[in-house]
């Protein structure tokens, strides 16, 4: 199954009580995924792609942007407007991914956020 996510929010939130309400249709929380799954993320000035390791700690490999030219391990700690509000383990349209691999890395506005449902065969 595959799902993008590719229409961005009218108004993002500014603030608390506009954040605690706002309408999270626009992306994927990583514990809601599977293991082996795969995001590709596209940002106003990157793509990446996301495998999921572990979907409870948002632990991830991924690839893509000036800082991540080959699969990394890292984790992903959510989705901000870049300051003290953080959408916990979540990728949204609007908003900046913040991904920790060492250095916490804030990317660009997010534009397109697609899944991948990973595909296991059958065991031999």
């Amino acid at each position: 199954m595959n799902t993008t996510i590719s229409r961005l929010p009218s108004r993002v939130p500014t603030s608390l009580e506009s954040w605690t309400g706002h309408d999270w249709r626009h992306g994927v929380l990583l514990p809601c995924l599977g293991p082996y799954d795969r995001l590709i993320i596209h940002t106003r000035n990157s793509t990446y792609e996301i495998i999921v390791i572990e979907p409870q700690t948002a632990s991830v490999l991924v690839r893509g942007g000036k800082f991540f030219p080959e699969f990394s391990p890292a984790r992903v700690a959510g989705s901000s407007l870049g300051g003290g509000l953080l959408k916990l383990h979540g990728v949204y349209a609007g908003f900046q991914m913040e991904i920790v691999a060492g250095e916490r890395i804030l990317t660009t506005c997010v534009r397109t956020v697609s899944v991948q449902a990973a595909e296991i065969g059958p065991v031999m």
